[in-house]
């Protein structure tokens, strides 16, 4: 793969496309994607209507970008850093805590994205719905997957069901995002990764839990807004 194209050499258009969809991640983490309009935006980024229907020829088509942008950053964030981990159990770990630190840092001005997202389209067919029903089963398959790789290293119990646990980290993860947006309970995400490390513990065989000493529950760390 060749070298990544420095963000000034890009044409004029992209960058102006990705400051776009950067703020438009934001509203719609916090507002909803339906509180999403062109004219929103405009107001938002002092831009003309006609400038944004440049770049999106409709609600929709902008509601899908966002989305696909909110997955990059979604990418950059978690996945990434925590793929960075060569120990399956280790990577697994880190997945659970980088999610978590990725709302408590306020990556997205609302909270995660996809949990405000699934929430508002859940009950709603369409593309919009089915790109970001599309997500979420990556990231469930990604900690699936992660707790198959620490089973196949011998690092968690061979009975353990991978599925039912992916299943409960997702859960306790956006428990305590609902909590921290809702009350802003801050020990919601203390709670979280305490409960998620409790769960990777009884589940470890012997090699896997040494390999787990040095995992810890750290402290709230919350950006000011």
């Amino acid at each position: 793969m060749g070298q990544p194209i420095p963000k000034e050499a890009r044409p004029k258009g992209e960058r102006t496309r990705n400051a776009i969809l950067e703020t438009a991640v934001h509203i719609s983490s916090a507002e909803g994607l339906e509180g999403l309009t062109i004219g929103r935006l405009a107001s938002e980024l002092a831009m003309s209507k006609s400038g944004l229907f440049a770049h999106f020829g409709s609600k929709e088509d902008l509601q899908v970008a966002t989305v696909e942008a909110a997955r990059s950053i979604f990418i950059r964030e978690v996945i990434k850093p925590a793929f960075a981990a060569e120990v399956a159990i280790l990577r697994l770990w880190k997945l659970c805590d980088d999610w978590l630190s990725y709302v408590q840092s306020g990556v997205f001005r609302g909270g995660c994205f996809f949990a405000a997202a699934a929430s508002e389209f859940d009950g709603r067919p369409g593309p919009v719905r089915d790109r970001i029903a599309a997500i979420m089963q990556e990231w469930l398959a990604t900690l699936r997957d992660t707790v198959k790789a620490a089973q196949d290293a011998g690092q968690l119990e061979r009975k353990l069901d991978p599925t039912q646990l992916a299943f409960e980290f997702n859960s306790l993860e956006l428990g305590a995002n609902w909590a921290f947006q809702l009350y802003r309970d801050k020990q919601a995400f203390v709670r979280a990764r305490r409960a998620i490390l409790e769960r990777l513990r009884r589940h470890a065989t012997r090699s896997g839990v040494a390999l787990l000493r040095p995992a810890r529950v750290s402290r709230s760390r919350v950006r000011a807004r």
